[in-house]
């Protein structure tokens, strides 16, 4: 792949060659390729934009503090060969520089990449300590006018909570999504995933693209920004159609375990052997439920559960007698006859028959790269397919400082 050096103001590029395993010379050119990323960040938020950014193409070079890496290294177990299975999962493609920014040398060299790279990722939660370290924006836009810095923190870097500290459980916490998981009437349920973390790292991914297309449309200013991206507001947009329903009601959301607030059956449901899951969203998918289930004469008539917000209204007394069909056969059956009416069900997998599904195998969801220490290593992949210079995966995860001799020589040869 390519390497674009944006100097200054300039708007020259310059490109060089880098060979990557496996050889993509002849394949059509990433949606990012000639994108730098420098990502000095750390754990899953930035990490996992970065990776995004990297699948998409971009060179993306991870700055690591000297000897110790990223905290992610030394999250586990498990451990493969002394690698954290957890920093295997968010940053495959890229390279790993060990740099101790408070040594002058090693300072210069973050900031010579910083201004030849067209992103920034840091997650710094103190703007003083981008301000001593002179990485924040106004001193890496004066240095380099076109670059686009994203900053990933806890609350973000305004307001009365700015500068706190924050992680994924934190947020999950602030934005009021532990209060709504779980049964009516059991504590604060964390999501198990890091989902405050997935979707900041999103976001800033989102913003990224965004910028980097302001800066290089035709007509444009060639002016990059800084981009502000908080876990706590990434958060909070998850509560989507349930803060509507609190906007217009004025009152609190309360539990509902895995019923959907508006629509019923749309929730797990037991069959003889396990449970599956049903969506029924419409009249029309009603029916045809009812009829798979032969109930055409009995449920689909009672006068209780006509229209869906009669169903909402009786959902207590509409799913015990719904179980009470599906407890005749087993999930897989079920699932069968459903999907054939074209009623959206399906099972609810562990995660092992999640990872191993066909579906998710044919849809080349699951990545794997080869891995000098490790053998082969396996992560999730890019979910968007594209008809055309769709994600590539080209690199496995670094080890620490792997790139060194390599990001350093490649300054020297760009002046």
């Amino acid at each position: 792949m390519a390497i674009a050096l944006r100097h200054r103001a300039l708007e020259v590029r310059i490109s060089f060659r880098i060979t990557l395993v496996p050889d993509m010379t002849d394949s059509p050119p990433a949606p990012l390729d000639g994108i730098c990323v420098i990502e000095m960040a750390e754990a899953l938020a930035g990490p996992y934009c970065g990776m995004t950014l990297g699948d998409l193409g971009a060179d993306v070079i991870k700055v690591e503090r000297r000897g110790v890496g990223d905290q992610s290294r030394k999250w586990g177990p498990p451990f493969l060969e002394g690698e954290s299975a957890y920093f295997l999962s968010v940053n495959r493609n890229k390279r790993s520089i060990e740099l101790d920014i408070k040594d002058a040398a090693d300072h210069r060299v973050l900031l010579a990449l910083l201004e030849s790279a067209d992103v920034f990722i840091c997650n710094n939660p103190k703007m003083e300590s981008l301000e001593r370290a002179g990485l924040d924006p106004v001193a890496l836009l004066k240095a380099n006018p076109g670059l686009i810095q994203a900053a990933i923190s806890g609350y973000g870097h305004s307001g009365p909570k700015a500068g706190r500290g924050g992680y994924d459980v934190i947020a999950q916490g602030e934005a009021g999504l532990m209060a709504l998981a779980g049964e009516p009437g059991s504590g604060p349920i964390r999501f198990p995933t890091a989902m405050a973390d997935i979707s900041a790292g999103l976001y800033a991914l989102i913003g990224i693209q965004a910028a980097l297309y302001a800066r290089d449309r035709v007509g444009g200013c060639g002016q990059g920004q800084f981009l502000d991206v908080a876990l706590v507001d990434a958060q909070v947009t998850w509560l989507a159609n349930i803060a509507g329903s609190f906007f217009a009601t004025g009152e609190r959301p309360t539990k509902l375990g895995n019923a959907h607030p508006s629509i019923a059956p749309y929730q797990p449901v037991r069959a003889r052997d396990k449970d599956l899951i049903v969506a029924v969203g419409t009249e029309r998918l009603w029916k045809r439920f009812c009829e798979v289930l032969g109930v055409e004469g009995s449920l689909m008539t009672d006068p209780r559960f006509t229209t869906n917000p009669d169903r909402n209204a009786h959902r207590s007394e509409l799913i015990p007698l719904l179980e009470e069909v599906l407890r005749s056969r087993d999930a897989a059956d079920w699932v069968e006859d459903l999907v054939a009416a074209g009623i959206p069900a399906g099972p609810i997998n562990f995660v092992d028959e999640a990872l191993t599904d066909e579906q998710i195998v044919a849809r080349g969801m699951i990545v794997e790269l080869e891995h000098p220490l490790i053998g082969m290593v396996r992560s999730v992949g890019h979910p968007v397919r594209m008809s055309s210079a769709g994600p590539t995966y080209r690199r496995y995860p670094p080890r620490l400082g792997e790139h060194n001799r390599e990001i350093r020589a490649e300054l020297v040869a760009a002046g």
